[in-house]
């Protein structure tokens, strides 16, 4: 998940368009209200194509509650204790966030603990644990996108991923996928990366003028793709699949690069956030700060 703290920020395609998120607002309060909800409220959301699908609403806290409170540097579940006593709720003074926090929410899995296990996900829960990147749109900077990229390499950090600043990234999407990957790749091939490909995203790539050499699918023979991540030569992988019998077909890639540690992403979006990630780290450390300090205006 990802929160903005500055609400005129844009970032495609990470974050809701302005208008889509001012209803998913309306609707909320809309539902509280109606509900008569004294407290905490937790909404599942799901946005196709603009249209706003309300999954579930439950009166209770979540998990999210203290991963927001972090992040806008308010008690929300004392607040919300307190109104469920009888406060109101007008009395806390609370008003929309101006400054320009980023925060990412990364999962945790168990997956390397299990052998002969598939990382693809489902609608299942299957995570352990989540950990926060945290940032802030710094002087100069016209939005909160170089902000959210070194707000999502804080929360790979903490998630035991660690991006790499060098070598080569195997990229293997699915057709759909293919206009959305060129950025990712420009960025890392600016950073230097190598770039490896299986033919149908080679071919794609060296149409759009980046550097590529192309590499045998699993099926097609060796020397492979895994061969390949065996011998240390993969330090990323991009690779985004639909249908069972290419769910079927990339399992070894993706079980190689869990036991090799090498980072994995399988949408375009995420390879983008990793790209862009890179990139900003590559530009200077990373900043280590107490949370509390975050609640105030950053320096």
């Amino acid at each position: 998940g990802i929160h903005s703290g500055d609400s005129a920020c844009s970032l495609p395609p990470y974050s809701l368009p302005r208008d889509t998120i001012a209803e998913i607002e309306r609707q909320t309060r809309d539902m509280a209200l109606a509900l008569n909800v004294g407290g905490l409220m937790n909404v599942q959301y799901a946005v196709q194509n603009g249209t706003i699908y309300v999954l579930e609403v439950t009166p209770r806290a979540s998990r999210t509650v203290p991963f927001v409170a972090k992040v806008i540097g308010e008690p929300v579940a004392k607040i919300a204790a307190k109104v469920m006593a009888g406060a109101k709720l007008a009395d806390f003074n609370l008003k929309p966030d101006a400054h320009g926090r980023v925060a990412v929410k990364e999962a945790v899995f168990p997956f390397a603990r299990f052998a002969g296990v598939d990382t693809v996900l489902g609608p299942e829960m299957r995570s352990t644990g989540e950990v926060m990147g945290l940032d802030w749109r710094r002087e100069g900077e016209a939005d909160a996108s170089a902000a959210f990229a070194r707000a999502f390499a804080k929360s790979q950090l903490g998630g035991g991923t660690n991006l790499p600043t060098g070598g080569c990234v195997f990229v293997s999407v699915k057709d759909s996928d293919k206009p959305w990957i060129l950025e990712a790749v420009r960025l890392l091939v600016g950073e230097g990366f190598n770039i490896l490909a299986t033919s149908g995203t080679s071919a794609f790539l060296a149409e759009n003028g980046l550097p590529v050499q192309t590499v045998k699918k699993v099926l097609e023979g060796r020397p492979h793709i895994v061969d390949a991540m065996k011998n240390g030569e993969v330090q990323l992988v991009f690779n985004t699949t639909e249908g069972k019998q290419s769910l079927s077909d990339s399992f070894e890639i993706r079980r190689t690069a869990l036991m090799m540690k090498t980072p994995y992403f399988t949408t375009a979006a995420g390879a983008l956030a990793a790209a862009q990630a890179i990139a900003a780290t590559a530009k200077g450390a990373l900043d280590v700060r107490p949370l509390q300090s975050y609640a105030r205006e950053p320096a």
